[in-house]
């Protein structure tokens, strides 16, 4: 067994120029250096070996779609999936001697990489109250203590059932089944923090909350943009898909606050050109916008088009399709003409000429696809964005059809598959309705708690009970301060999980820690070994099996765990088949395919190689809107306000993290090493600022009120970050997001648009 650090790893700043192309070598040596680093030889081979492959272990990582079987690669993964698998693969173990050795007080001032490089999690372990210590605890009596607070509540809305993208299908479908038989509909998750603004906007506009794209599509589009997106760290994979369209003629553009890596060029390493040769450039052109821009490039190239009609009538818009597919054109038309360049050009900090060549861009393509992420979602006007990029597709009829649409590119790995299995706070009563017949009980119908309102609740005293099925909550979550104060107020908190992160060391009043099995590993229940199924970023669901023998023989599976607790919580009432369910994977699909639309014959369809791609409406001409028709919008923008000596901060990842987990203290991209106590700004904002690299800095957060939130001791980094902004990493900086700043209509948190001053570090 491999022997875990004992103690933090000192920081040392050390800054080189950053990558201008990503991948090669360098990323095959540091994902073997890593992965060998927590398991054996044999282990690493047998992960990345079956990684991603027809029957293999879908990696837990990004959610990125996989190539057509036969067309997948020998080695069909990228480094940060190869470190993810085997980051859950490691050897190493926390016991019960760890917990008496490390008391929950000592664990809390530990940072997020220590505590993961503990390893796996390998027994039921209980924080009694007024303890500081976790020690083992029965899976009987872990039951039984759940259970018993559940039961013993006032209201079933006193729960709350956090879910992150890490589980399931079927361990989501029970999920939500469990928290609906209970009786509430408290079921915040990861897509609160990341996507939810999509949903929104997607749904309101075409009627599906889910991208429109396949990977086919992307390889033989015309013209790509890639907004708010980094693809180089986030979702390596995409890159192998970006050069595949280059390959085929496609144009690329780019749009972002940095200069990223895998946005300029691509060495691939399963190709001679990308070990020996300079690899593909894949952007094109380069816009470097302010942060927020983005919905005011739309409207700048909308109203372009719109004169680029009146020019050359009949030649630029998709009239046909504009008449027969969509509603409120004209409206839409009368506003986006009243749109000020002015006024575009201050919120993007770009220049007209900037905006009219990627105009012409489109004029000259067929087929267009606008990829986005984090770097839109996570705006104020994160919704009104999307929909302004929705308006653009409309436009030239870049919906519905080969090549085009609108690719919203998930994070994480089966985040699409969870609200596809009714993890979501407002499910439709479609979805309700179904569960109904199913099961023959009335799931509640009140909307529940998101994420933001969960930590409202627990602050308050009306949710009690915290039960998370994966992820990191107080890490992931807004305003950290704020969250762990609420979290500490529950009377217990209880996590499913396979490693060590902060959530377990922030407790409730009880806390338990249930360890359950990873992707990686084989499951066995009475009815035989299992699989599960996970959906991709472009709505394919198909199988994962576990390959290697389970960290520790106490371990449990999700759906083990949940079906286990909810026999002991509901008591029968109503009487729903938690011991089939848990015996036979197979029974929960059959009953997914009679509630879910599209994944009807579950279980002989998903078993085929590739899997099952759940239709989109859209791509069938079918707009599930109110007006039966997908809907142009007239949106509205203010950029944020930036007082002198102020930036606009961005939250993001290190190259070298998955989600809110660093796997060291290097960004080799961006070239930094050692530290994560850095803060990116561009050099005239320093000198404008009266600061010099490496000065050391408190950032401190400015909101309405006059209220201050500080995360303190980083180091100034000059970087080519756009004028007026900075960034720093995600989780240290989530305590100067505050818990009030959310998007409009989604009630996402704003990450990506916080603003700040550089104070002389205290």
């Amino acid at each position: 067994m491999k022997k875990p650090p004992s103690e933090e790893p000192q920081e040392n700043l050390t800054v080189t120029p950053p990558k201008t192309w990503a991948a090669g070598v360098p990323a095959v040596v540091h994902a073997l250096e890593y992965s060998l680093a927590q398991t054996s030889p044999r282990e690493t081979a047998v992960d990345l070996l079956t990684m991603n492959q027809v029957g293999g272990i879908d990696c837990p990582g990004c959610a990125w779609a996989d190539p057509a079987p036969g067309h997948r690669h020998r080695n069909e993964y990228c480094e940060n999936g190869a470190k993810h698998i085997n980051d859950e693969a490691t050897t190493r173990r926390i016991t019960a001697e760890f917990f008496r050795e490390h008391p929950v007080s000592e664990l809390a001032e530990r940072s997020d990489l220590w505590l993961n490089q503990q390893g796996r999690l390998t027994e039921p372990m209980v924080k009694k109250p007024g303890s500081d210590h976790y020690e083992p605890i029965s899976w009987r009596g872990a039951f039984e203590l759940l259970a018993g607070e559940l039961k013993s509540l006032a209201s079933p809305d006193e729960a709350a059932f956090y879910t992150s993208g890490r589980a399931s299908n079927e361990a989501a479908f029970v999920f939500q089944l469990f928290a609906r038989a209970f009786g509430t509909n408290n079921l915040p998750d990861c897509s609160n923090m990341c996507h939810e603004s999509s949903g929104f906007a997607l749904h309101e506009t075409l009627g599906t909350g889910k991208g429109t794209v396949s990977l086919e599509d992307l390889h033989h589009a015309d013209l790509i943009f890639l907004v708010g997106q980094n693809p180089g760290t986030n979702h390596p994979r995409q890159l192998s898909a970006l050069e595949e369209a280059k390959r085929n003629g496609a144009r690329v553009v780019a749009v972002n606050t940095l200069p990223e890596a895998g946005l300029m060029r691509f060495k691939n390493p399963q190709k001679a050109r990308g070990v020996i040769g300079r690899g593909v450039k894949l952007a094109d052109r380069f816009l470097h916008i302010r942060p927020g821009g983005d919905l005011a490039l739309f409207q700048g190239l909308n109203r372009l088009l719109l004169e680029a009609e009146d020019v050359r009538p009949g030649e630029v818009l998709a009239h046909a399709f504009i008449e027969s597919d969509t509603s409120g054109f004209a409206e839409f038309a009368e506003h986006t003409r009243q749109i000020s360049y002015e006024e575009v050009l201050r919120a993007t900090g770009l220049t007209l000429r900037e905006i009219e060549a990627v105009r012409d861009d489109v004029l000259r393509s067929e087929r267009v696809i606008v990829c986005w992420a984090m770097g839109v979602t996570q705006h104020k006007h994160g919704v009104p964005t999307i929909r302004e990029i929705v308006n653009f597709l409309l436009l030239r009829g870049n919906l519905g059809r080969a090549g085009a649409g609108a690719c919203p590119v998930r994070g994480h790995s089966n985040v699409q598959g969870d609200r596809t299995m009714g993890i979501w706070e407002q499910m439709p009563d479609a979805f309700l309705d179904a569960l109904r017949d199913e099961f023959g009980f009335e799931p509640p119908r009140p909307h529940g708690l998101d994420s933001v309102n969960t930590i409202k609740a627990m602050r308050e005293d009306r949710v009690k009970v915290f039960l998370a099925l994966a992820g990191n909550f107080v890490r992931a979550a807004p305003d950290s301060e704020v969250t762990e104060e609420a979290m500490r107020r529950c009377r217990l908190t209880a996590h499913i999980s396979t490693k060590l992160n902060r959530s377990h060391t922030v407790c409730g009043e009880t806390a338990l820690i249930l360890p359950t099995l990873g992707r990686t590993e084989k499951d066995f229940q009475a009815g035989g070994e299992q699989f599960v199924t996970v959906e991709n970023s472009m709505s394919e669901v198909h199988t994962s099996h576990g390959k290697l023998k389970p960290a520790s023989p106490l371990l449990l599976s999700e759906v083990a765990i949940l079906c286990r607790l909810a026999r002991r919580t509901l008591d029968g009432a109503p009487p729903l088949p938690w011991e089939e369910f848990e015996a036979d994977y197979g029974s929960i699909r059959d009953r997914i395919s009679r509630v879910v639309p599209g994944l009807h014959d579950f279980n002989r369809r998903v078993t085929r190689p590739g899997g099952i791609r759940l239709p989109n409406p859209v791509n069938e001409g079918v707009y599930p809107t109110a007006t039966g028709r997908a809907l142009f919008t007239r949106n509205t923008w203010e950029m944020p306000e930036v007082p002198e000596g102020h930036l606009l901060l961005q939250t993001l990842r290190s190259h070298d993290q998955w989600n809110t987990v660093p796997y060291t203290l290097d960004d080799r991209y961006r070239g930094i090493h050692g530290s994560r106590q850095v803060v990116m700004v561009n050099p005239e904002d320093l000198t404008a600022l009266g600061l010099a690299e490496g000065d050391r800095v408190d950032l401190v957060s400015v909101w309405e009120g006059g209220v201050e939130r500080r995360a303190e001791g980083f180091q100034v980094v000059p970087y080519p970050a756009s004028r007026g902004s900075a960034a720093a990493y995600y989780p240290e900086t989530q305590v100067l997001v505050p818990l009030e700043s959310v998007a409009d209509i989604s009630n996402q948190p704003t990450s990506k648009g916080v603003l700040v001053r550089l104070d002389p570090a205290r």
